[in-house]
């Protein structure tokens, strides 16, 4: 039984095709890297303060909005099989008598070559008064798929590294399920917000059937969803006697195996239109703008890797749009304060 990915990705890795051979083999080894590291479930999203329920269930219901908001990623263009990413997510806040809690869902779907996955989660937060802000907790329960196009594997005749009758390499599509748990903590403040998603808590093993069989000796493959945390940090700071504002932001990811941390500094103009720089560590640098009129919600962000790989593509391009409604808490909502993630 394998318990990681090392042998389906190369299933992935078999089919990445460049025009040089020289090239191709160092973008193979930089994929190789990069899978067998950094291997995650969730979408590396540049414009990850747009979307803060994405990362930790304790951000439900921060604002006086019910917000939805959904967007897409393409990452590496110009690679075959390269990354894709889609999600959804909406939350709202509510009230119980006095007590204000959170309520949110969370839908994903992430490809990676062959693989293919899908996530479902709801999202509930407890919040109270501390310290001049609010406090969060919240908790994520959801279902995680994974499937696997073993019977589009390709190996090329005369190949130095597999062979065709390869039994690492499935041959048939496989598919599993798995329940997962997620938890965080947040606490916001008027002027910024501190967070921690705790994701996949129970680091669930997903072993993959070959799809349409229920029998238990087609368990010949398995693949973990690695524990995760995202520690998030944004800010709020008007400028005096100006109609700008500055938004700096970071994301830092650990699963306890690999480390990944961006930092992103926005300015806003008018609360119409933003536009804004980010670095990922090692990784890339992006440009992002965006605007919100009324209640619409549209930003795109531009990635541009710093690795080998802009040999071979000329970047990722992301886009996030959403939609807000205001909702009424009859003047006794306390957190009057405009949320530094509505520009």
């Amino acid at each position: 039984m394998i318990s990681n990915r090392k042998h389906l990705y190369s299933g992935l890795l078999i089919r990445l095709r460049v025009r040089h051979a020289r090239i191709a083999a160092l973008i193979l080894f930089m994929l190789l890297l990069q899978l067998e590291m950094k291997a995650q479930a969730e979408a590396q999203l540049t414009q990850y303060w747009a979307v803060p329920t994405y990362y930790n269930p304790a951000a439900t219901g921060s604002t006086d909005y019910l917000r939805i908001r959904g967007g897409a990623k393409l990452q590496w263009l110009g690679i075959t099989n390269a990354p894709k990413s889609f999600m959804a997510v909406a939350d709202s806040p509510f009230k119980f008598g006095k007590q204000k809690v959170g309520v949110g869902v969370n839908f994903s779907q992430t490809s990676l070559g062959l693989f293919s996955n899908l996530q479902t989660s709801l999202q509930l937060s407890y919040k109270f008064r501390l310290l001049k802000g609010e406090f969060s907790i919240g908790i994520q329960p959801g279902y995680y798929n994974s499937k696997f196009k073993g019977s589009e594997i390709y190996i090329p005749d005369n190949d130095d590294y597999h062979e065709g009758n390869d039994t690492s390499l499935p041959s048939q599509d496989l598919t599993g399920n798995a329940f997962d748990l997620s938890a965080g903590i947040m606490y916001s403040h008027k002027y910024f917000s501190v967070g921690v998603g705790a994701l996949h808590l129970l680091q669930p093993s997903v072993r993959l059937n070959i799809e349409g069989s229920e029998s238990s000796d087609s368990h010949e493959y398995q693949t973990i969803l690695p524990r995760t945390l995202y520690f998030m940090a944004d800010s709020n700071i008007p400028l005096k006697n100006t109609l700008f504002s500055l938004q700096p932001s970071l994301l830092v990811r650990t699963d306890f195996s690999s480390f990944s941390a961006e930092v992103t500094a926005r300015a806003t103009y008018n609360r119409f239109i933003t536009f804004g720089l980010g670095y990922r560590w090692k990784e890339a640098i992006s440009a992002m703008i965006g605007v919100e009129f009324k209640n619409f919600f549209l930003g795109y962000a531009y990635d541009y890797p710093l690795s080998a790989i802009n040999r071979a593509s000329s970047g990722s391009h992301e886009l996030i749009a959403g939609y807000q409604l205001k909702l009424d808490f009859s003047g006794k909502n306390k957190n009057k304060h405009r949320s530094i993630r509505i520009m």
